[in-house]
């Protein structure tokens, strides 16, 4: 697997089936703006609204960064802007006292479990390396 679309779309499913295994409630997936998308919306267990970035890299990526080195200044600035225009819609989902944050899950695929046509989605997720940084 070395399209980079399907590299993303797997994290994303790593990334929600992590946040549902620690009690987030997923409410919306690739929310899309024309200057920016949103890749999970969920709902954390004290009921804040978490805007969720995923950044996920196969572990023999060239480009010797790590997943989290490829949030840049750009991508943050557009995932602000359109994390307020969500929030503003949707103001109903935003919690009372403490409002709305961004969070980060850097996910670090193995390239010899995704080698095989068909991935059972758990065993994956038991074999990546998922750093999840909170309010960032």
């Amino acid at each position: 697997m070395t399209n980079n679309l399907e590299v993303g779309q797997l994290g994303e499913n790593i990334a929600c089936l992590y946040l549902k295994n620690h009690k987030y409630k997923i409410i919306e997936r690739n929310y899309r703006q024309p200057w920016g998308e949103l890749d999970i919306v969920a709902k954390n267990p004290e009921g804040i609204l978490v805007f969720v970035e995923v950044k996920t890299l196969c572990d023999s990526n060239s480009s010797g960064l790590t997943p989290e080195e490829n949030l840049t200044k750009s991508k943050l600035t557009k995932l602000k802007r359109t994390m307020s225009l969500y929030a503003g819609s949707y103001p109903e989902l935003v919690h009372q006292q403490k409002g709305y944050r961004l969070d980060l899950i850097a996910i670090t695929i193995p390239n010899k479990i995704i080698s095989g046509a068909e991935i059972e989605l758990t065993k994956l997720y038991k074999n990546c390396v998922i750093n999840y940084y909170e309010n960032i």
